[in-house]
């Protein structure tokens, strides 16, 4: 996590060739995704053009410098209409007064932090009446050109500095993991039973007409299964693999 002052400013490296590109002059807000899309670059010998840098194409951000792969990372605003259109849109979020939802005004942000792996902007701190406080991305609905607008439970998603965010933040990322994980789980689960099912149910021969809870004939007796008929009675009714399951002989 890197917070925009550590960003500004720093000398732009091409790993292919060793060489200074330039450096960071702004860091560019898409407000719909909460990301930092690009990075404007400032050369000397660039006097016209806007030039930038996908935040895709960085390799890393350091204390040092940030790094891409070569100089064709760096393109001319005028050649990508998205870039040109998210800079001309001119968000920014520091110095801009944060309101909730109902109108009532929090604070203003005085400095904000972005994942330096994918540019997804963490949270922010906010000067309050008395104090600071850092606030979580996750209350935030609107980035606006003069207005960041939050939840009205922003107050929920408070830390008191950015250590205590980005721990919140991991936590919260294994929480998700974990519950991914418990899911998959149980995919495995259902899809080693099923086999099992199939295995013990293929080539076997009906004893009685199987029918589902609606009454319609789904196989007759003296059916011999195919795998195509254990998995068809798997996707309907639970009720009627169940039934297969007891009525059949080897």
């Amino acid at each position: 996590m890197k917070n925009s002052a550590q960003i500004i400013e720093l000398p732009i490296i091409s790993i292919n060739d060793g060489t200074e590109v330039g450096k960071v002059k702004s860091l560019v807000i898409n407000p719909e995704k909460g990301t930092v899309d690009f990075l404007t670059v400032d050369h000397e010998d660039w006097q016209v053009s806007v030039r930038a840098i996908p935040f895709r194409k960085i390799i890393g951000i350091g204390e040092y410098a940030v790094t891409v792969a070569n100089e064709n990372a760096v393109i001319d605003l005028n050649e990508i209409p998205i870039a040109n259109q998210l800079v001309n849109k001119k968000i920014k979020i520091l110095n801009t007064k944060v309101i909730t939802r109902k109108g009532q005004l929090l604070g203003e942000i005085i400095e904000y932090f972005v994942d330096e792996e994918n540019g997804s902007i963490i949270g922010a701190t906010m000067k309050l009446a008395d104090h600071e406080v850092v606030i979580s991305s996750e209350a935030v609905l609107t980035y606006g050109r003069d207005i960041i607008i939050v939840n009205d439970d922003a107050e929920n998603h408070y830390y008191t500095d950015a250590k205590s965010l980005l721990a919140g933040s991991q936590e919260e990322q294994q929480a998700e993991g974990v519950v991914a994980e418990n899911e998959a789980g149980l995919l495995d689960v259902e899809a080693a039973l099923r086999e099992k099912q199939i295995s013990l149910l293929e080539g076997k021969r009906v004893k009685k007409d199987i029918k589902n809870q609606d009454g319609d004939l789904l196989f007759t007796e003296g059916t011999i299964l195919a795998v195509e008929d254990i998995k068809k009675a798997q996707n309907g009714d639970p009720s009627v693999i169940v039934d297969l399951s007891m009525h059949v002989e080897a």
